[in-house]
């Protein structure tokens, strides 16, 4: 059996593609392998399944990221989600037919009838807090959407009226158009494929059939997302219009910044002040963790800047098992005031040290003065004037 094809190779796009692109990059070998457009070319067909299994899987966040994390094995039989092997093009017109609405009707064209489109996905943006991404947690989200016009039952007319027969369609919804070789099949621009057209609108929803609504869910937001983590609920979205599956909505999550833990990846980065002695003596201190307070030992000659690394201290990977580290970089400070026997000490450091340090008592004035008058001229070399 032959190996497949990348899907990203398949649809002719790179590995960043939005799903934008993805979209119009199947859309277009869609159209050009279009059995309607292939009479009996069964190459033509090959191709048209591969495609439509491609985008299956590309358009798709959760099987998208398993696909670029583990290829045709992530998505592939049980517990990879099933790319979908399409058996007959009528799976593909069923899973897929409003791609194809301005070419081919919506429902796959060559006389194959209007198919049942998916409603509208809706969005909903969902906030956490550092603990909350890195535990998971139970967000209750708002999602505006759509639903049916109780006053017209969704028909959009009237009470007392009913919507009309398409004129222009017949109630069709689509109409032929013969470019050169090809007839094909597209919405009908009188009545955009709903086959009838509302004379006297309903005054609730002004004719649309659906009015706006607001409702609350619950979502269960998995352990270890960040910013930017996009999660599916399935058929929360807009009815369809035509008797098809609910849209779906996706939640957006942001993950607020930490007054301690700055994020990188799965990787936490804490910035721990310490002393001077401290970091030449080495001592044993407590550092903040998303569990709690930890004892950490500074080893003793420990730098400015020095990156300490406590595994498993870090954040989840919603995907795979384990954690990431936290990272404990050191910042030694230095003290803006001195006791007076602070100050004793650090001078007889300074001493032993054979440091040039600047007197307790002279000060910047005297040593202008000094300058000028030439006192200081017979300062030894390495002492301070």
């Amino acid at each position: 059996m032959a190996s497949k094809r990348c899907y990203y190779e398949v649809l002719s796009v790179s590995k960043t593609a939005s799903d934008g692109e993805i979209s119009a990059a199947y859309r277009k070998l869609a159209i050009k392998y279009h059995p309607d457009k292939n009479p009996g070319d069964e190459d033509a067909v090959v191709k048209f399944k591969e495609a439509a299994e491609a985008y299956e899987v590309l358009s798709d966040a959760e099987k998208r990221a398993r696909y670029d994390r583990f290829g045709h094995a992530g998505v592939d039989g049980p517990g990879g989600g099933g790319s979908p092997h399409f058996g007959d093009i009528n799976d593909i017109f069923e899973a897929f037919g409003g791609i194809f609405g301005d070419v081919f009707g919506g429902g796959g064209g060559g006389g194959r009838g209007r198919g049942r489109r998916q409603g509208a996905d809706v969005r909903a943006d969902v906030t956490l807090d550092l603990r909350e991404a890195a535990r998971g947690c139970t967000k209750e989200i708002q999602i505006s959407r759509h639903t049916k016009c109780e006053t017209c039952s969704g028909t959009g007319a009237k009470k007392g009226s009913k919507p009309e027969t398409c004129r222009y369609c017949a109630g069709r919804g689509q109409v032929i158009q013969t470019t050169g070789i090809f007839r094909m099949q597209t919405t009908c621009p009188s009545c955009h494929g709903a086959g009838t057209v509302i004379q006297d609108p309903c005054n609730s929803c002004r004719g649309e059939g659906y009015v706006l609504e607001r409702i609350k869910r619950e979502v269960q937001i998995p352990a270890g997302v960040d910013s930017g983590t996009r999660l599916r609920i399935t058929g929360e979205g807009d009815p369809s219009p035509n008797g098809g599956p609910a849209g779906d909505c996706y939640c957006f999550i942001t993950v607020r910044e930490h007054s301690l833990f700055q994020r990188d990846g799965q990787n936490l980065i804490c910035s721990l002040p310490i002393s001077y002695s401290q970091a030449a003596l080495g001592a044993t201190i407590e550092v903040p963790t998303l569990d709690g307070r930890e004892d950490f030992t500074v080893p003793a000659g420990t730098q400015a800047g020095e990156v300490f690394r406590l595994k498993g201290r870090g954040m989840p990977d919603p995907r795979v098992r384990g954690k990431g580290d936290l990272l404990v970089q050191v910042q030694v400070e230095v003290p803006t005031k001195l006791t007076k026997r602070q100050e004793e000490l650090l001078r007889e450091l300074a001493t032993e040290e054979k440091a040039n340090v600047s007197p307790h008592r002279k000060s910047f004035f005297d040593k202008v003065k000094e300058y000028f008058t030439g006192d200081d001229e017979t300062a030894p070399v390495g002492e301070s004037r």
